[in-house]
């Protein structure tokens, strides 16, 4: 009775994994375009002013730029919205846009280096677009005034026609912007941008007139709506930043709409907002200054979120200038672009803009060792399949000793046997026996978890490197495998592609799943089956269970796993003859599928 209790105990748990990990961890590989938004509530978006006429707290202590909006416009269409200012043109090897020069905002641009598919004729990735247009994302740089003071109205703001030096941002061409206000004050942007995807932006304010100015130096990125995010366990999405002490600080869109607003202060670092793991925009303050970082969630009226950085006070006396410098990277994160970043820049921890999860120790230093062979083999594919082979051998000796063990308990079984037939009713005598003889044949019967619970941090780690770095991104391996960090797209519900069926997601069985379980089952039956028949059913129903569970994961992960399993079979093979032991598998196949076992063991 306990058997059958235990056994159908076993296979409930077993869909219970399975139906769960389909629902909340499996991703669903949805790659919106940055650009795309729920669809709002409200008629109008929202309205983001520029912070110079928002209340902020009194001097010393400044407080927050805020997303809250002071007016609702008319939602227009992106291209009408880049028709309504006058704009300077931004171009490079990899993005093309323009920075409105009313308000001086960076809000529309496009990386051209991306397309949203793996179709050549897909549209490329848009990362900013301007306010009270469908996913309006941009970025903002000014001065926030002293409250109450005189120069609540001097300062510029969202309103200002700033007059530009020329008429296009590129490598080799920086910008300078002027404002000079009525009373005197004169305010310059100088604005270069790389090769790349960072942006340096230097302000200066010069005072021509009779009396002081203070303001706040801000800088803030701003994304209006909620993106759609795929909303499971193992990403961030979000607004994030590493603010010097503080740290890493992470904020998802859901957790930040309940708590309204995060405030840190630090020297060093940056914060943005990451709209997909792929791409994102961060604004990088001086990295010896300290500053205010907050991140807001508008409470009332549209949605908007704001991540923003205050610097301390400016005071500009007659005839003096002040100058204060940030830099804004926009654009696509690649490992190796943001290293280069972190180091010439000196920004703190600027590579946690990338979502190395919580094995980032591992994480990183293993795509560095893929990303290496990549470029020796030209095919990541490739590469992750030798550095499988150099990780089996970097666990070679833990895992001989596994087998070892799993082929001594394989040659005291016909003892094991005899132990169950003459304890057969007393469960708990059979345990202390069973215990005596491993003890004294010097055998650990859990031995042979450990080569699959070794590869569970490495497996997490090559998980999130094929699922999160933009190398991976559209990369393709052989045959039916164009894109190495989405699924399999075939199916064997519809005879992968023969017959004209969609499956739904979770019947979304593709061939190198089917490969990867059939490994694993084989990697089980050279075992000799476990004597209670819980596990046995256990060990039986795992392959088919990890086959749905990993159908909906990256293909580079389940290429990966299928050839892990079949380097774990050879290797299991050749030290069990080493020992003397016979191989089980041809004797568990019988018993499956015919019932019985050979006449040899019989």
């Amino acid at each position: 009775m306990d058997d059958k209790r235990n056994l159908f105990t076993a296979i409930g748990l077993s869909l219970l994994v399975l139906v769960g990990w389909q629902y909340f961890v499996t991703p669903r590989f949805v790659t919106p375009k940055p650009a795309q938004m729920e669809t709002q509530q409200e008629a109008n978006p929202v309205s983001t002013p520029s912070p110079s006429t928002q209340a902020v707290p009194q001097a010393p202590s400044p407080g927050t730029t805020a997303a809250t909006p002071t007016s609702v416009a008319q939602e227009v269409t992106r291209e009408d919205a880049l028709k309504s200012s006058p704009r300077l043109a931004i171009h490079n090897a990899h993005l093309s846009g323009s920075i409105a020069l009313k308000g001086a905002r960076f809000d529309d641009l496009t990386l051209t280096s991306y397309r949203e598919t793996t179709d050549p004729n897909s549209p490329n990735i848009v990362l900013f677009s301007p306010s009270h247009t469908p996913g309006g994302f941009y970025a903002d740089f000014g001065f926030a005034p002293v409250p109450g003071s005189s120069a609540a109205g001097e300062a510029p703001n969202a309103d200002t026609l700033w007059q530009a030096s020329g008429n296009e941002l590129t490598p080799t061409t920086p910008v300078t912007l002027t404002w000079t206000n009525p009373q005197g004050f004169e305010f310059k942007r100088e604005i270069a941008v790389d090769d790349d995807y960072m942006f340096s932006v230097t302000d200066t304010v010069t005072n021509h007139a009779s009396k002081p100015l203070s303001v706040y130096p801000y800088a803030a990125v701003v994304q209006q709506g909620t993106p759609h995010v795929a909303g499971y366990m193992v990403l961030f999405e979000g607004l994030l930043g590493w603010i010097g002490d503080a740290g890493l600080q992470e904020w998802t869109y859901a957790k930040l709409d309940k708590e309204g607003t995060a405030k840190y202060s630090g020297t060093g670092g940056f914060l943005g907002i990451t709209t997909d793991k792929y791409w994102a925009a961060a604004i990088i303050p001086d990295q010896t200054k300290p500053f205010e970082a907050h991140f807001i969630a508008t409470q009332t009226g549209p949605k908007a979120y704001q991540a923003d950085l205050l610097e301390g006070e400016l005071a500009v006396a007659p005839g003096a200038s002040v100058s204060s410098s940030r830099k804004l990277f926009a654009g696509a994160k690649v490992v190796s672009l943001v290293d280069k970043y972190e180091r010439d820049f000196g920004i703190k921890q600027f590579n946690r803009i990338i979502d190395w999860g919580y094995f980032y120790f591992i994480t990183q230093p293993l795509f560095k060792v893929i990303d290496y062979f990549y470029r020796l083999l030209g095919n990541f594919g490739l590469a992750i399949l030798l550095v499988t082979v150099l990780l089996k051998a970097l666990f070679l000796p833990l895992a001989n000793k596994s087998y070892a063990s799993m082929a001594k308990m394989k040659a005291v079984q016909p003892q094991l046997k005899e132990l169950q037939e003459r304890y057969k009713d007393d469960k708990a005598k059979l345990q202390q026996e069973m215990m005596a003889l491993y003890k004294r044949e010097r055998i650990n019967p859990v031995a042979g978890c450990w080569p699959m619970l070794i590869q569970i941090p490495v497996f997490f780690a090559l998980y999130k490197v094929i699922f999160t770095t933009i190398e991976m991104r559209q990369a393709p391996f052989y045959g039916w495998i164009h894109d190495l960090s989405a699924p399999d797209p075939t199916s064997v519900f519809n005879l992968f592609g023969l017959i004209p069926f969609t499956p739904p997601h979770f019947l979304a069985l593709g061939a190198w799943p089917l490969i990867m379980g059939v490994t694993m089952f084989v990697q089980m039956k050279m075992n000799p089956e476990p004597p209670d028949p819980a596990q046995k059913m256990m060990f039986t129903w795992m392959p088919l269970i990890f086959t749905f569970m990993l159908s909906s994961f990256p293909a580079g992960l389940v290429i990966y796993w299928s050839w892990n399993n079949t380097l774990s079979v050879l290797q299991q093979g050749f030290i069990m003859k080493r020992h003397g032991v016979k191989i089980e598998l041809w004797d568990n196949l019988r018993k499956l599928f015919l019932g019985k076992s050979s006449p040899s063991t019989a």
